[in-house]
């Protein structure tokens, strides 16, 4: 053990109060006789233990034998019980003599791990094939956008703040109360008397509802019918439906007409749903479901009778639209009676169509047919192209008288009217566009042009088509587009929906220029600034694409003279938002997007604090991703640094932890890539501006002090350790700047570590002054750890990071050297001082785990020569060289340290807290082993005490207790560690009972 006597204080000269004498003689008779026990540590040469605890070196033929290389095992079978004898060999990459592999063996040689990657890769191109085939089977994949995706958009487009009306089917009562004993005839009776009802039309009609009440209603309806459908009331149900689809004949609210069309089609699609699952039930045959590909020679006569029943009851319909949209509703259905049933309906639905005058109501029929259509025969493309083709032969109608008068009466201008047209012929054409060879986009532009080029249709081809498609014929649409009447349709709607697409995909090179001009003719004389921004918002992203920050740099000066007057800018953040980060998204090279004249102007339209931190965060998240070296460019950091404090400004007492912590990732970010190569004064100036500026975020100023003890090493190494009088004073410099930086931070054990690391990187440099008052800030900081922390929300005890901040504070403290006016061990003592102070927590060992930590350092110590050294630094085993007043020193506090640590073991024993005390007395007995001198008898005497105080009471784990045995034999081999056998032969293992 270390060089000690127990009892005495650990005295100083110094008044500090930390460092003041307040460990106190705790001696008891046991205390006494470790006086003479451990008198001397022992000695030890860390260089040959080092050497014997390697792994045994075995030589390598390198041709032979590669850890990475596929392994062959031989295996030999000898005959067992029950088996035929039998023996196999394979040629082995390994020595003869080499053991067998016992997983090989199992797999007759193969390496399960190859096995698994060789079933794996067959599984996967199994599987590959059964989807490539799977993908050929299947006409609609999941490229093909389905309905339910529009499904919101169009809501949230098209409101309205009229008031609405509905009628609401009135259930009869009639037949509700039959007893299951009724008559047939009974429940016959009622069934007429409901269709009685159905012929009658027993309805209310609601009037003055608000949208939000509309919407409401046809929910309710919606759920009367799932309800009617459980409760065994077919017949209500097919009222209902009807009754719904009546509504979509009525425009007189013509604006809403999308949306309603939207929410009346999913109480039809929920009663095709319904009655196709009926009739699906009705075929299980002693429970068992028909095949995913059934035929009608699968369906019994029962479900083919009740099918057909459904499209009697739907014949019977008298009005048109609503017989249209019910039959169409259960298109499906037609399953079960033909294999041709579904082709042949489609046709005669289409010709319904033309029933229905108002060109808006027949539209949406047609767009609900084509959903249909796609869901149950996608591979009739015949029948989709007849039903737009049969609309564009009727697309005349838009201007006719009839309808002209009803928006004369609704007061709703031809413009926006065309506009309820899109949803539906988007939605057509989407369909027979779906997978489409291009020479279908040439025949629709030819149809465009016989109808005059007309906007609206010509918008919706766009939309349709693929991109590739459209980017190809870029010229031919804006020749189109040019021919176009902006009467009924803007031209920059025309322009926005080509852009888009010009977004995804490339026009032929020669044209690209030309494109832009004719675009932005059109979109710089736009007067409506929201008009404006939304055609301007979609061409940035092909002007970036394709063009230098030149022609960059003139959209921008356009956007800013357009969105300036009267602060248009402030209704459109979101577009404006848009092309930042399309411009960002395409200029990696941020000295080059710095250097953009109208930029940084632009930034500034971002006057909302909110959006502009959004648009500062977008800015950083792409350097940080795209920065791929360092950089010291000014024009990237002065305009960063701008940036940057945007975002460190806008942090107050409301903001969020989360938002805090993503700011300051951000910043640190930009702050790692900056560098000024060997220019170290200019990087150290960065350093302390970016401190003033980011002062309100914690994470920020712990990146800056690591960056500038970075900085600090970085001069050492490029010194090579000897620093001249410049770089010295350097060095002091950035030392200075951790000093006072650490003290502002909040947290305690990230202003503890850093005082650690930063004393560290001072003594490193030779700045043994600067060391020394970080270590003395840390020794003093100490007393404040709260006893609680906040991890993840959750308090928990402190203790265990304490512990860790300390033997780690320890191992430092081993080659920091006394100073020459503070006396020997100075901050070992103020530490012992802080730790005997400081409150620890009931029923806790850390105080004496700590002082077991400390006998180890005390042991180093007094070697003559220390395990590791700082290199141009006198440690104090060169400043003292075993001097006998300085091992008394050392002996006074393992004196007073042995003295607390048996004390605490006493009163373990008289608590009766047993475990702790065993556990306790093992970490002391194993102290003495690694570090005393067990050739002292009382010495070896008082580890054989420890050992069985350890084992006495049953706590000692058995399985740790033999391997340090076993550990205690193995060293006693070694020939200076002979004397270790009288002990392994002194210490007993006992069991538990």
């Amino acid at each position: 053990m270390t060089a000690g006597a127990i009892g005495g204080h650990v005295t100083t000269d110094h008044p500090e109060s930390i460092f003041s004498p307040c460990l106190h003689d705790n001696c008891t008779c046991h205390v006494i006789l470790i006086i003479i026990i451990l008198r001397h540590s022992r000695e030890r040469d860390y260089s040959e233990e080092l050497e014997s605890c390697s792994l045994e070196k075995i030589p390598v033929e390198f041709g032979d034998y590669h850890p990475l290389k596929t392994i062959t095992v031989t295996e030999s079978k000898t005959k067992k019980l029950g088996r035929k004898e039998s023996t196999s060999s394979t040629s082995s990459s390994c020595s003869s003599n080499s053991v067998a592999d016992p997983l090989s063996s199992v797999l007759d040689g193969t390496d399960p791990l190859s096995l698994f990657a060789a079933t794996a890769e067959t599984v996967a191109a199994t599987t590959e094939v059964s989807r490539k085939k799977r993908d050929q089977e299947e006409y609609i994949g999941s490229d093909f956008e389905p309905w339910s995706s529009k499904r919101g958009e169009i809501l949230a487009r098209y409101t309205t703040t009229e008031k609405l009306s509905i009628n609401l089917f009135m259930g009869s009562d009639r037949g509700k109360t039959t007893t299951p004993g009724s008559a047939v005839s009974e429940k016959v009776r009622t069934r007429l008397e409901e269709l009685d009802d159905l012929e009658e039309g027993s309805q209310k009609e609601l009037l003055n509802l608000t949208q939000q009440d509309y919407i409401s209603r046809i929910e309710e309806l919606n759920q009367s019918l799932k309800d009617a459908w459980a409760s065994d009331q077919k017949v209500k149900a097919l009222k209902i439906v009807i009754q719904c689809s009546k509504l979509l004949s009525d425009t007189s609210v013509i604006k809403f007409y999308p949306s309603k069309f939207v929410l009346i089609t999913d109480i039809l699609d929920t009663f095709g749903k319904l009655v196709y699952e009926r009739i699906l039930s009705m075929c299980m045959d002693n429970k068992t479901a028909l095949p995913a590909n059934f035929t009608p020679d699968n369906v019994n006569d029962t479900a083919k009778e009740t099918c057909l029943n459904w499209f009697y009851k739907i014949a019977s319909i008298r009005e048109l639209v609503p017989r249209f949209y019910v039959e169409a509703a259960i298109l499906k259905c037609n399953k079960y009676l033909s294999k041709t049933g579904i082709s042949e309906s489609l046709p005669r639905l289409t010709s319904m169509i033309k029933g229905i005058g108002d060109p808006l109501v027949s539209v949406y029929a047609r767009a609900y047919l084509c959903r249909v259509g796609m869901e149950v025969a996608p591979h009739i493309k015949e029948n989709l192209n007849q039903n737009f083709f049969d609309f564009l032969l009727t697309f005349k109608q838009i201007h006719s008288d009839t309808v002209q008068n009803q928006l004369a009466v609704q007061a709703v201008e031809i413009p926006i009217y065309l506009t309820l047209y899109s949803p539906a012929i988007d939605w057509m054409l989407r369909c027979i566009a779906y997978r489409a060879p291009d020479s279908l986009l040439t025949e629709m532009m030819e149809r465009c042009k016989k109808l005059g080029n007309n906007a609206l249709l010509l918008n919706s081809v766009m939309s349709a088509f693929r991109a590739e498609f459209i980017a190809a014929r870029s010229m031919s649409f804006i020749g189109m587009i040019k021919e176009c009447d902006e009467a009924g349709f803007p031209k920059h709607l025309l322009f926005r929906s080509l852009g888009l697409n010009l977004a995804l995909a490339d026009p032929p090179e020669n044209d690209r220029l030309q494109i832009l001009n004719e675009a932005w003719k059109v979109i710089t004389k736009l007067k409506v600034p929201e008009d404006y921004i939304n055609c301007a918002e979609v061409w940035v992203e092909y002007t970036c694409r394709h063009f230098t920050k030149r022609e960059v740099n003139t959209i921008l000066a356009d956007v800013i003279k357009h969105m300036t007057p009267d602060r248009a800018f402030e209704e459109a953040y979101p577009q404006l938002q848009s092309v930042i980060t399309k411009v960002i998204a395409h200029f990696h090279d941020f000295s080059v997007l710095f250097s953009v004249e109208k930029f940084l102007p632009f930034m500034d339209m971002f006057q909302k604090e909110s959006v502009r931190v959004e648009v500062c965060k977008c800015i950083m998240e792409a350097f940080i991703k795209h920065q791929q070296e360092v950089t010291k460019d000014p024009v990237i950091l002065n305009a960063l640094l701008h940036v940057c404090k945007t975002m460190h400004d806008s942090v107050n007492a409301l903001s969020l932890e989360d938002e805090k912590r993503t700011l300051a990732h951000l910043i640190n970010g930009f702050i790692r890539l900056v560098s000024f190569g060997r220019d170290f004064e200019q990087q150290l100036s960065f350093y302390v501006e970016a401190r003033a500026l980011f002062c309100n975020l914690e994470p920020v100023l712990v990146q800056l002090i690591h960056s500038v003890n970075l900085l600090a090493m970085e001069t050492k190494k490029v010194m090579k350790g000897n620093h001249s009088r410049k770089t010295a004073s350097f060095v002091r410099a950035c030392v200075a700047f951790c000093f006072i930086t650490i003290p502002s931070l909040t947290s305690i054990f990230t202003r503890l570590n850093l005082y650690l690391h930063s004393g560290q990187v001072a003594l490193a440099n030779q700045c043994l002054s600067q060391a020394d008052a970080f270590f003395r800030a840390a020794v003093s900081l100490v007393p404040e750890v709260p006893k609680t922390i906040n991890i993840d929300g959750k308090m928990r005890s402190s203790e265990a990071f304490l512990l860790e901040f300390l033997s780690n504070l320890f191992s430092t403290l081993l080659v920091v050297p006394d100073h020459p006016e503070q006396g020997v061990l100075f901050l070992v003592r103020g530490l012992l001082n802080v730790i005997e102070n400081y409150t620890w927590e009931d029923n806790s060992d850390d105080k004496v785990r700590i002082y077991t930590s400390v006998l180890h350092l005390l042991a180093a110590l007094s070697q003559e020569s220390y395990l590791y050294h700082i290199d141009k630094v006198d440690s104090n085993d060169n400043l003292y060289g075993g001097d006998t007043k300085f091992l008394a020193e050392i002996n006074k506090l393992c004196d007073t340290l042995i003295g607390q640590i048996l004390e605490h073991l006493k009163v373990l024993g008289k608590e009766k807290t047993l475990k702790r005390q065993s556990s306790l007395a093992l970490l002391f007995f194993n102290t003495i082993l690694a570090h005393g001198d067990l050739r002292n008898n009382k010495l070896n005497q008082l580890a054989v005490n420890l050992w069985n105080l350890a084992q006495k009471h049953g706590y000692a784990d058995t399985k740790t207790m033999v391997k340090t045995l076993e550990y205690i034999k193995k060293r006693s081999k070694q020939s200076d560690s002979s004397h270790l056998g009288d002990l392994a032969n002194r210490l007993p293992l006992q069991s538990r009972t």
